[in-house]
C-alpha cells in the first residue's frame, strides 16, 4: 500500500462519482422539467426512483451484472452509481420548479413571457438552491456508495475497503475509508458554500 496507489484510487474514486453524479443531474433536469407539468406520471415516476433507492446497494450492483451490456467493471458501477443519485436529484429539481410562486409565474405570463422563458428565467434561477441541495445530497451520498464499487471490480477507494476485510488489515481499511470520508466531507463543505452563497 503506497502513497501512489491511495492517490490513484482516490482519483479513480472521484471519476466514479464525477460521472455518476453529471449523468445524473443530466437525466433529472429534463425529466423534472416534464414531471412538474405531468401531475400523474410525477407520482409514478418518482414512486419507482424511491422504491430503486430502498433496493440496498450491493443488491443493485448483482441485479446489473447479469445484463449483456454492463457486466463485471466500472460501467456497472456508474450505472448503479446514476441510480442512487438520482433521486435527491430529481426529486429536489421537481419540488424546486413547484415551488415558485404562483403570482412570480402569473406576472411573468401577464409580461408575455413563454413557457420557455418562464422556465429559463423565472422557475430555474429561483429553484437553484433547492436544485443544488439535491446535487450536494446525491454527491455526497455517492462518494459514500461508490466504496462498494470494488466489489464487481470498479475500482476506486473501495479496493482498500474489501482488500483491509479480506486481510483483517485495519490500516488497509482506513487507507480507503479516511480518504472517502475526506472527499465527502470536502464535497459538502464546497457545495453548501456555494448553495448558501445562492440563498443569501
Amino acid at each position: 500500500m503506497l502513497p501512489a496507489e491511495i492517490v490513484r484510487l482516490s482519483a479513480e474514486h472521484l471519476w466514479l462519482v464525477a460521472i455518476a453524479v453529471f449523468a445524473a443531474v443530466v437525466i433529472a433536469a429534463p425529466s423534472a422539467v416534464i414531471l412538474t407539468r405531468r401531475a400523474r406520471l410525477r407520482r409514478w415516476t418518482l414512486g419507482v426512483v424511491n422504491v430503486v433507492q430502498t433496493v440496498p446497494s450491493l443488491a443493485v450492483f448483482g441485479f446489473l451484472l447479469p445484463l449483456p451490456f454492463l457486466g463485471v467493471g466500472k460501467s456497472t458501477a456508474i450505472v448503479a452509481l446514476i441510480l442512487y443519485a438520482l433521486l435527491p436529484i430529481l426529486r429536489n429539481m421537481v419540488v424546486g420548479i413547484l415551488g415558485v410562486d404562483a403570482g412570480i409565474r402569473e406576472s411573468a405570463v401577464a409580461m408575455g413571457m413563454t413557457g420557455r422563458q418562464i422556465l429559463w428565467g423565472v422557475e430555474l434561477p429561483l429553484a437553484f438552491p433547492t436544485i443544488l441541495a439535491g446535487i450536494r445530497i446525491a454527491t455526497v451520498t455517492t462518494i459514500g456508495t461508490a466504496t462498494i464499487a470494488a466489489a464487481i471490480g470498479g475500482g476506486g477507494l473501495g479496493t482498500f475497503v474489501f482488500r483491509g476485510i479480506a486481510m483483517a488489515d485495519t490500516k488497509t481499511i482506513l487507507a480507503g475509508a479516511v480518504p472517502a470520508a475526506l472527499m465527502a466531507i470536502a464535497a459538502d463543505e464546497a457545495l453548501g458554500w456555494i448553495e448558501r452563497r445562492f440563498s443569501s
